[in-house]
C-alpha cells in the first residue's frame, strides 16, 4: 500500500486507504498524523489572524472615522513601494553637463571676460602687468578736522614757520573742507595775542594759491561775520579785532 508519511490528509481522517481498503494505523503513523494535524491547524490560524489584521487596518483607515490612508500614487504610498530603485536611466550626464561644480558648462556658451581674482589659485601677479600702489587718505570729517588742525596752528604759534605747516596741511585731505582752515586759525587768533593775530596774517597770505583760495578766504570771513555773536561770548572785543 502507499508510505502514510506520503500520504496527505484533506479532513484529518484517522485511517489510511489503501488499495485493498482501510486499515489500522500503527503507533509510529499515529504520531505523525497528529503532528501533521497540528502544524495544518497552526498555518490556519495563521492565515486567519492576517486577514482579521488586515481588515481592521483598512476598516481603521477607511471607513472607521479616522485618517484615510495614503494612496498608491502619493509620496507616502511610494515611500513603502518594493519595487527596485536603482535603475541607471540612460546614461547621460545631468543638465547636460552644465551648472555642475567644476565644469566647463554647456557646449557652445560664450562667456565674457571676467577680472582676474587675486584668490585665484591660478592668479599670476606678474601675468598682470604693472602694479601701481597709491596711498588714499580719507576726507578729513569735522570734527577730524579741528582736532588735527588746531595743534598746527597752536604750535604755529611758537615757531612762526609757515611752510611747515603747509607741509602738514598737505599731509591731509582737505576736501571740500579748506575753507575751515582760515575759519579756525582766525577764531584761535581771537582768543591768543596781538602777535598771534599778525602770524595768522601771514599764514593765511601764505596758504592762498597753495592750500586754499581766495574763495576759501572770502568764505571763511563771511562764516565768522555770521557766527559773531558766538565769538563775543570768548572774545567780547571780537567785532573791534
Amino acid at each position: 500500500g502507499p508510505c502514510p508519511g506520503g500520504a496527505e490528509e484533506e479532513d484529518g481522517d484517522e485511517e489510511l486507504l489503501g488499495a485493498g481498503g482501510p486499515r489500522t494505523w500503527t503507533p509510529q503513523e499515529k504520531l505523525l498524523h497528529e503532528a501533521r494535524l497540528k502544524a495544518k491547524a497552526k498555518r490556519r490560524l495563521r492565515r486567519t489572524s492576517s486577514r482579521d489584521s488586515t481588515r481592521e487596518s483598512l476598516s481603521e483607515g477607511g471607513g472607521g472615522g479616522g485618517e484615510p490612508g495614503p494612496e498608491p500614487s502619493s509620496p507616502k504610498g511610494r515611500a513603502h513601494d518594493r519595487r527596485s530603485r536603482m535603475g541607471k536611466g540612460r546614461g547621460l550626464p545631468k543638465k547636460g553637463g552644465a551648472g555642475g561644480k567644476g565644469v566647463w558648462g554647456a557646449p557652445g556658451v560664450v562667456y565674457g571676460y571676467q577680472e582676474p581674482d587675486a584668490r585665484d589659485p591660478n592668479y599670476d601677479e606678474v601675468a598682470q602687468g604693472d602694479t601701481v600702489y597709491a596711498t588714499v587718505v580719507p576726507e578729513l570729517e569735522e570734527g577730524e578736522l579741528e582736532k588735527n588742525v588746531q595743534p598746527m596752528v597752536m604750535e604755529y604759534f611758537e615757531h612762526g614757520d609757515t611752510s611747515e605747516v603747509m607741509e602738514l596741511l598737505r599731509g591731509l585731505n582737505l576736501g571740500s573742507r579748506r575753507h575751515a582752515v582760515p575759519s579756525l586759525a582766525v577764531a584761535l587768533a581771537l582768543e591768543g595775542k596781538a602777535s598771534h593775530r599778525e602770524l595768522t596774517s601771514r599764514l593765511l597770505s601764505d596758504l592762498v594759491g597753495h592750500i586754499v583760495t581766495p574763495e576759501d578766504i572770502a568764505w571763511a570771513f563771511d562764516k565768522m561775520l555770521q557766527d559773531l555773536p558766538d565769538l563775543i561770548l570768548d572774545t567780547p572785543e571780537a567785532p573791534q579785532v
